[in-house]
């Protein structure tokens, strides 16, 4: 990657679908995208993206890479990652080879941050994101039964977040704030309708 940490692309060589799913602590992203996962995984032409992370690899949460900072570093300059970013003092980073899935128009579906979308944009000709959300009251209810926050911390980082995506992005918004059964429902019916456009 060059000075400015952006990806470097040649234009039209891209035919599928890069889908970033985003969303706010508490809304269950990782939970939907595990779902996906498991009811899309005997379809060859959707891959769903394990990221590179410097955190321990036994930290819990999602399946990852996990890195040392040297490692990362020594991944970022010798061109490994399409796109990288920093978040919550680690570096999270998406392993170059999911271009060999774009160019033959399959479905490519990434953990992301609506922080770095900037970057994804630059990167993938066809990007799609799933902003998933939840109303603030069930937001703040999930990560207060975490019990790593106070009640006033949380409401303090609710208020100062916003749940919408900002910028020039196809965005779909999935709300899940009712049952899981029916969250699963809509990103399972969302990605078979990015399925419908690279077939």
């Amino acid at each position: 990657m060059n000075p400015s940490h952006e990806p470097h692309i040649v234009p039209g060589t891209e035919h599928g679908i890069m889908v970033v799913v985003v969303g706010p602590s508490g809304a269950g992203k990782d939970t939907l995208m595990a779902l996906a996962a498991r009811h899309f995984g005997s379809r060859p032409n959707v891959h769903f993206v394990r990221r590179v992370i410097t955190r321990d690899g036994d930290a819990g949460g999602e399946d990852h890479l996990a890195v040392s900072e040297a490692g990362f570093a020594s991944m970022e300059q010798s061109g490994s990652f399409a796109v990288w970013w920093e978040a919550h003092g680690l570096k999270y980073g998406i392993p170059a080879e999911v271009s060999v899935a774009l160019s033959k128009g399959h479905l490519v579906i990434a953990n992301g941050s609506r922080s770095a979308l900037h970057r994804f944009h630059a990167a993938f000709p066809r990007l799609k994101v799933i902003n998933v959300t939840a109303r603030p009251e069930v937001l703040a209810g999930r990560l207060e039964a975490r019990g790593r926050e106070t009640h006033e911390d949380i409401m303090a980082r609710l208020a100062r977040g916003s749940l919408t995506v900002r910028g020039d992005y196809d965005v779909i918004n999935l709300d899940n704030s009712g049952s899981l059964a029916e969250a699963e429902r809509k990103i399972i019916d969302t990605m078979n309708g990015f399925l419908a456009e690279v077939a």
